[in-house]
């Protein structure tokens, strides 16, 4: 019985739902006519209802007629000593008759420059030439009505009227205004704490954000003084607030005016500047945010709440990376393009950036399905037109990668797959040679055979002159791309082989369509700030916690790029690719990591080694001082970008090269772990490994790479 009564529920709860097309649009009609009626309904009642500024705008029509037809009596009776008596009758009588029609003139032209529909709450320079414009028409038609229709009048009458309805009609809307912030500034001031504020920048941006603090009720912050580099601006006030002096006054007004908080509002400063004087505030203990960029002040977003936190990026000093969008449009428009490691921090990026220029088609091929997972849905919000394909598997799975090739047909294939953490792939130099080095070969070798027009292999700056195996594989991945460009251009393809495929299930391996020769690059670029396993990330994680913040080593430098231009240049060296070129981009210059750890911590609201420590924990095994661009036999050619070079290719035997690869992929398959290191070495000539204990060799290189951080940071 219960049962029953339970199923007869779930019908009637089931009953309360649509079903169907038809009934589904019906009733889709009828909630519209009921919208509809209500709508109708409000608009009738709002007829014989007056709104609050409706009200508002009787009153002050009201108010006008009477403001309009005083100010010229007024400047009549200051006319004659301030006497009625002594006013002629013939002038006020011809007054007294003329001004029904003027007050109907005057209601007429202020109704039409929108007097009465303005909101007088956030009354601005529209209001006061919509007021003036109004007093001048009005004024105008005065003196010659007058003197047409009656008499003409002394000179003084129009003049002083004229004014006096100019401040009688101005005053009483101006003063809601006024009222209106002194009331929020007595509301402030009752006894709560307001943020102190040092705003940098007395420019545009300076003076909107400040009228943006002012006006606003929700903020309770108080702009105490301004900073601006320009002397002539010194000791002068913007709307009340003291213009204190340049950069080199910061710490010194600081102190002055109790700051707690400091806004930089110099949107088209370079970023040399932004980074010299957000140096210098670091310094402080206060609160520091920065404006994006000119966008805003183009767009008129000047506010406090497009205000950023300064990033570690802004300290960089780097100016913002120019690229040529319509090459790059050309370079990738209508074309299906496959992007390797496609969920990674420079994956991710490349497919934003690729699904921005209107692919043909764009493939995600990844290991890891989360990642993968949540580009995905990014993509897929953002650019909903995008054909997109998103494959889970290893580029170490030679059926998979050529079936992906042979399916899809890429044009261009972006390489980004491989192991990148230095201390793991130490503890595991196998897996780094087995998805790093045999990864690319077997990525290349599917895209030669199936006509892929371009390949690009993302390196790194530890292939140079590497002391670890991560860095060393991939410079072995250089070697496997500069191979098979040669392979490519000869025609040679019998001298390649598929490595360690499943040979058990046999399969078929396309041949070239003919279409065009594959064009093998590589892009060498430094670290990036934000990827996966960056100190970035692990510093704010450790700030977070209090401390200590660990650095491996005192005088240890790196290059930084940020994700976003990284992949645009990386874009942008796919263009000028001809086959064979090793890209190298210029990274600026490179920077101390502890400084950048210090740094971050000021950025946090804390004082290095006094709130937080700054702990040194010894290099980390193949781990070095410093990183180099290039080694010593490879040369820099220019191209058009000014910050992509490209590295001379060291020559070498291919024939040889890839006997020795069979050779190595043979001992990593059988995890020869002791021997691998040895066997890479005698194909990387510039392999040293550096042991567990890191390198700290320094030489001509490290000391020049410092005299750049110290200019830097001058």
């Amino acid at each position: 019985m219960g049962n029953c009564k339970r199923e007869n529920d779930f019908s009637l709860f089931i009953n309360t739902f649509p079903r169907g097309k038809n009934v589904y649009k019906k009733g889709w009609k009828q909630r519209n006519k009921q919208e509809k009626y209500m709508m109708d309904k409000r608009m009738e009642n709002s007829r014989f209802t007056m709104m609050h500024w409706q009200k508002i705008s009787v009153y002050l029509m009201v108010y006008d007629m009477i403001a309009v037809e005083a100010a010229y009596l007024l400047s009549l009776w200051v006319r004659f000593d301030c006497r009625f008596q002594a006013i002629p009758d013939e002038y006020l009588q011809a007054h007294l008759l003329f001004a029904p029609i003027y007050v109907i003139v005057c209601v007429a032209v202020f109704w039409m420059l929108r007097l009465y529909q303005s909101i007088w709450r956030f009354a601005s320079y529209t209001e006061l030439s919509r007021v003036t414009a109004a007093t001048v028409i009005t004024g105008f038609f005065h003196a010659v009505a007058i003197s047409l229709l009656f008499r003409r009048m002394p000179m003084s009458y129009y003049l002083f009227g004229v004014l006096l309805q100019f401040l009688f009609v101005l005053g009483i809307r101006f003063s809601y205004r006024f009222v209106l912030l002194e009331r929020k500034r007595a509301n402030v001031s009752d006894g709560s704490t307001r943020g102190r504020v040092m705003l940098i920048g007395a420019g545009a941006a300076g003076r909107v954000l400040l009228r943006d603090i002012q006006k606003s009720g929700e903020l309770n912050e108080e702009v105490v003084c301004i900073i601006d580099d320009n002397p002539n601006k010194w000791n002068r006030f913007i709307d009340g607030v003291p213009v204190a002096g340049g950069r080199d006054s910061i710490l010194l007004n600081v102190e002055k005016y109790k700051v707690d908080k400091i806004y930089v509002a110099i949107p088209s400063a370079s970023a040399e500047q932004k980074r010299d004087i957000l140096n210098i505030c670091k310094e402080t203990e206060c609160e520091l945010k920065n404006m994006p960029g000119i966008y805003q002040l183009a767009s008129g977003e000047v506010s406090v709440s497009v205000m950023k936190e300064v990033a570690i990026e802004d300290l960089l000093g780097r100016d913002q990376i120019q690229v040529n969008m319509k090459e790059i449009f050309r370079n990738l428009q209508g074309k299906v393009i496959l992007v390797t490691g496609g969920g990674g921090s420079i994956g991710s990026e490349l497919c934003r950036q690729i699904a921005g220029h209107h692919p043909k088609q764009l493939i995600i091929f990844d290991v890891y399905e989360n990642n993968a997972y949540d580009i995905q849905q990014e993509l897929r919000r953002d650019y909903p037109w995008l054909d997109l394909v998103v494959l889970i598997g290893s580029v170490r799975d030679s059926r998979r990668i050529h079936s992906v090739f042979q399916k899809y047909h890429p044009d261009i294939c972006y390489h980004a797959a491989a192991h990148k953490h230095v201390p793991l792939m130490e503890d595991s130099p196998c897996e780094s040679i087995k998805n790093n080095v045999l990864g690319t070969y077997k990525t290349a070798y599917a895209a030669l055979k199936s006509g892929c027009e371009r390949f690009v292999l993302i390196s790194t700056d530890k292939a140079v002159n590497p002391t670890n195996i991560m860095g060393a594989s991939k410079r072995l991945c250089e070697m496997v791309i500069q191979c098979m460009d040669a392979v490519s251009r000869s025609g040679r393809e019998e001298l390649l082989a598929p490595m360690h495929t499943h040979f058990l299930i046999p399969f078929e391996i396309g041949k070239n369509s003919g279409r065009v020769r594959t064009e093998f690059v590589a892009v060498r670029f430094g670290n990036v700030l934000g990827s996966n396993g960056s100190v970035i990330p692990l510093f704010k994680k450790q700030i977070e916690k209090g401390g200590p913040v660990t650095v491996t080593h005192p005088d240890i430098i790196r290059y930084f790029m940020t994700i976003p231009e990284a992949v645009s240049l990386v874009l942008q060296a796919g263009c000028y690719a001809k086959g064979g070129e090793i890209f190298v981009l210029d990274m600026g210059s490179p920077v101390k990591i502890d400084t950048l750890a210090r740094n971050l911590i000021r950025l946090s609201g804390y004082k290095p080694d006094v709130d937080i420590q700054v702990e040194y924990t010894g290099l980390r095994p193949g781990e070095k001082l410093y990183e180099e661009k290039l080694m010593a036999e490879e040369g820099l050619k220019t191209t058009p970008n000014h910050l992509i070079h490209i590295g001379c290719p060291i020559p070498f035997d291919e024939e040889k090269f890839l006997e020795e690869l069979a050779v190595l992929a043979e001992a990593c398959y059988e995890n020869r772990e002791d021997s691998i290191r040895e066997m890479v070495e005698g194909i990387v000539p510039t392999y040293h490994p550096a042991g567990e204990h890191g390198s700290t060799r320094k030489g001509d290189a490290y000391e020049e790479l410092m005299k750049e951080v110290a200019a830097a940071q001058e």
